[in-house]
């Protein structure tokens, strides 16, 4: 996982968490690689909420670096007011361990289901990102339009759970469904939802909180680069992959906007 930058971490957490990172049992310690994975899921709960990706819903993982077979996650609540007393550690399953009868994410199983299949992940994000929503439902592909969204070069498949399940309530919220999600995903770093939003991975936070960003902002883009004229000159997938390679080294200098701009609203 990509290390945090110290300084700001010690500026914003005081003011952002307002509580101290527990273990996931009340007897346990907790070791200061796993304050840090939670300290900045907090960090990012608040940045992407901040960005408009997640509202009142959606949510934000991180793999557990001591056990890679659990993930951290809030309980069910708003992003936005999420503290590291808020985060529960998970099985691969979705069992919460040591839940404390706190109320659990219904799609926890996205989560889980991904870093099964996936061990390249480490970081997860399902929000119903507005723009890329027409995408999922139409027969227009989402592809990169400019330089930031190279990642998506890669292909981005719509997961339709009506082909996987039958009729539902559009929820992932059953392993059947977080196992199909995932097999659609495949190993790409985007999947759309159809009717419902996207899933966005990638080996770290700091990642995967750009990519969600930006696929956001290339939805925001594509659609108004097609009310131009019908044929918009995207990325070569070359072009992507380039652009891809030369963006991901300098992310850390949009994580510390992001997280700066969190941390002056709360004060």
């Amino acid at each position: 996982m990509r290390p945090l930058k110290g300084h700001l971490i010690a500026i914003a957490m005081p003011v952002l968490l307002g509580a101290a990172a527990v273990p996931a049992r009340a007897s346990d310690p907790i070791s200061p690689e796993v304050k840090k994975a939670i300290d900045a899921l907090v960090l990012a709960n608040h940045i992407l909420a901040d960005q408009g990706v997640l509202d009142g819903y959606g949510h934000v993982s991180v793999r557990n670096p001591a056990n890679p077979r659990h993930f951290f996650v809030a309980r069910s609540m708003a992003p936005a007011l999420v503290t590291a007393a808020d985060i529960v550690e998970h099985d691969e399953d979705g069992n919460g361990i040591d839940a404390r009868g706190r109320k659990l994410y219904l799609e926890r199983f996205i989560h889980g289901e991904i870093y099964r299949v996936r061990p390249d992940v480490n970081a997860v994000v399902h929000s119903h990102s507005p723009s890329v929503i027409p995408f999922g439902i139409s027969q227009t592909t989402l592809r990169p339009v400019y330089h930031m969204a190279g990642f998506l070069g890669a292909g981005v498949p719509v997961f339709d759970i009506r082909d996987a399940l039958g009729m539902t309530d559009m929820l992932v919220s059953s392993p059947a469904a977080g196992k199909a999600l995932a097999k659609t995903l495949g190993d790409r770093p985007v999947a759309l939802m159809r009717g419902h939003g996207d899933v966005v991975v990638a080996p770290d936070l700091h990642l995967v909180v750009y990519r969600a960003i930006y696929t956001e902002a290339n939805a925001r883009l594509q659609a108004q680069a097609l009310g131009l004229g019908p044929s918009p000159k995207y990325l070569a997938p070359e072009e992507a992959a380039r652009a891809e390679a030369s963006i991901n080294p300098t992310i850390d200098r949009a994580w510390d906007l992001w997280a700066r701009r969190v941390e002056k609203d709360a004060k």
